[in-house]
């Protein structure tokens, strides 16, 4: 039974191309050295005591910069190809952020945080054609999924390995850390795989299940949009907000709130590739999954209104880890597959663009949140608002995702 088990697990990662795992490789050395981002908001408040307000604004420049340099690696993967635009982004970011650990002023923070963004955050609308031109049609989703795995493995051990960083040597060494898996991420990427202009897979008499000619008239795909926004809130809160509360409400350490993200990213390495296979197997709506993603995380953000009791903070996780393995894989894959052909790029950069909007809102409306009702009612009162305003955001974020799947069940019966 047991052996059953794992060769069907196992038949879950079989016939990917060499490009792919590579891909996965680079993907998961990058990701295990991304130390800094889950630290971020408490190495500004903590080690560099600026206010909440200001980490807020901070958390904007990084959003910004994300929301640009999303923008330009679509377009620009779209003219010049993915290839160059993942080993520019990835290099540079690598060298910057050696640099970035030694500003220390607010306004500096801001401009670096900002350069920095534009440059690392083109990688990944370029990743995500890269994808589509290294992965077969009917593999694509399980490649989005495959590479999310490595992400997520890299979040499992990132975060520990950063508790442990900055217990003994500070956060500086997170920034070493990860500049470092940049560039040796990207030098693995340059000597093992070619670049390619054209997918050999592009299936000449059964295209993409292409809907629409213009990103700017996809009505369906911009309410979407809205739908992947959401998720991307409330999954942000994990990094900016729900790292502070747990210091303050329930005096854990950096160490343990790293743990229970590495629970999270083990939870993802096992369970995410076998629910996208039966997702699949029995043709559900990815729509569908995504809206009831949105839902799940909506419940962990209401959990958090429990605030007596550590251990809420694990079943809090159980449900976030849940609605991101629903919302996620299938949000890429729904994004991906509204793109005509050549136009990949601009789909994919605004599908990002969501996500890098999201991390803008979720650190300023959580930080202001908090911050405002704090002042006026008391700290914990704060968090509750908090708490509530996101789980609320959620609720909307299902709806449009239904919505959605409507509008496209109409789209199905009108052609």
């Amino acid at each position: 039974m047991l052996t059953t088990a794992f060769q069907r697990y196992i038949n879950n990662f079989r016939g990917f191309s060499r490009e792919i795992w590579i891909l996965t490789l680079i993907t998961f050395i990058n990701r295990a050295g991304t130390m800094v981002l889950p630290f971020l908001s408490k190495y500004l408040k903590e080690d560099l005591h600026f206010s909440y307000s200001e980490v807020g604004w901070i958390m904007v420049c990084f959003g910004t910069g994300s929301i640009i340099g999303s923008w330009l690696g679509g377009k620009l993967s779209d003219k010049i190809g993915f290839y160059k635009i993942m080993i520019f982004s990835l290099l540079t970011t690598g060298i910057l952020l050696f640099f970035v650990q030694f500003i220390h002023t607010f306004v500096g923070l801001c401009i670096g945080m900002f350069v920095l963004m534009i440059i690392a955050d083109m990688f990944r609308p370029a990743m995500f054609v890269s994808l589509g031109a290294y992965a077969k049609p009917e593999n694509r989703t399980r490649a989005l999924t495959l590479v999310r795995l490595a992400i997520n493995l890299g979040f499992a051990a990132g975060p520990a390995l950063g508790g442990i960083i900055i217990m003994t040597i500070g956060y500086a060494g997170l920034f070493w850390v990860d500049g470092a898996t940049c560039i040796i991420a990207i030098l693995i990427f340059w000597l093992k795989v070619k670049e390619k202009k054209k997918s050999p897979f592009i299936d000449k008499k059964h295209p993409d299940d292409v809907l629409t000619h213009s990103v700017f008239k996809d009505k369906p795909f911009w309410i979407f949009l809205f739908a992947c926004l959401v998720s991307g809130v409330l999954f942000f809160q994990c990094f900016t907000t729900i790292p502070l509360y747990h210091k303050e409400q329930f005096n854990l350490t950096e160490l343990q709130t790293g743990l229970l993200l590495t629970m999270n990213g083990l939870m993802i390495f096992f369970m995410e590739m076998p629910i996208v296979s039966y997702v699949e197997r029995n043709k559900i709506s990815k729509v569908k999954v995504v809206a009831f993603g949105c839902l799940l995380m909506a419940i962990s953000l209401f959990l958090m209104l429990v605030d007596s009791w550590a251990g809420i903070l694990v079943i809090m996780m159980l449900f976030m880890t849940f609605g991101e393995m629903f919302a996620f894989p299938f949000s890429n894959s729904v994004a991906l597959s509204r793109a005509p052909k050549g136009h990949e790029g601009r789909y994919m950069a605004i599908y990002t663009m969501s996500y890098s909007l999201a991390h803008i809102f979720s650190a300023k409306a959580g930080m202001g949140i908090i911050d405002y009702y704090s002042h006026k009612y008391g700290h914990l009162y704060g968090y509750q608002m908090n708490w509530l305003f996101m789980g609320i955001l959620g609720l909307l974020g299902m709806f449009s995702g239904f919505w959605v799947y409507r509008l496209i069940q109409k789209e199905s019966k009108d052609l």
